[in-house]
């Protein structure tokens, strides 16, 4: 399992857009946003896991050290 490397501000901007992105698909589903289904599941789930897998591979980490 991926250890946390995604900070709390990022964590919440993820949420933010990933929630945006799925509203978006359910409120205008004949514009065809099929997309934002797809895209939007990505940072919702990597900013509630507080794990992000590109981060991992990368060595980035957002997380404050303590």
């Amino acid at each position: 399992m991926l250890g946390k490397n995604v900070g709390s501000f990022d964590r919440a901007m993820r949420i933010g857009v990933g929630l945006a992105l799925l509203i978006a698909f359910v409120a205008f589903p004949d514009f065809g946003l099929r997309w934002a289904l797809l895209i939007g599941i990505v940072p919702l789930l990597t900013g509630l896991m507080s794990s992000c897998p590109v981060y991992s591979i990368l060595g980035v980490s957002t997380c404050k050290t303590e």
